[in-house]
C-alpha cells in the first residue's frame, strides 16, 4: 500500500461519507433535537466503511474509466 493511495482514500472517504450520511440521516430523522448525534454515529461507521472500499475498487474504477475515455475518444 503506497502512502498517497492510503492518503487518498482517508479525503475521499471522508469528504463522500461527510455529504452521504448527513443528507440521508436529514432526510431519515430531520432536524430532530439530537440530529447531530444521530449522523455522527451513523457517519462514524460509512468512514471506515468508504476508505475501504475506495482502497478496493479505485483500482478497477481508474482502469473502467481509462477505458471508457479510450472508446469514447474514437
Amino acid at each position: 500500500m503506497n502512502i498517497p493511495n492510503l492518503i487518498f482514500a482517508a479525503i475521499m472517504g471522508g469528504l463522500m461519507s461527510i455529504s452521504i450520511t448527513l443528507a440521508t440521516t436529514l432526510v431519515r430523522v430531520g432536524f430532530a433535537q439530537d440530529f447531530f448525534w444521530v449522523w455522527l454515529e451513523v457517519w462514524a461507521v460509512a468512514y471506515p466503511v468508504a476508505m475501504i472500499c475506495i482502497l478496493i475498487y479505485r483500482p478497477f474504477a481508474s482502469k473502467l474509466t481509462a477505458s471508457l475515455v479510450k472508446k469514447l475518444g474514437r
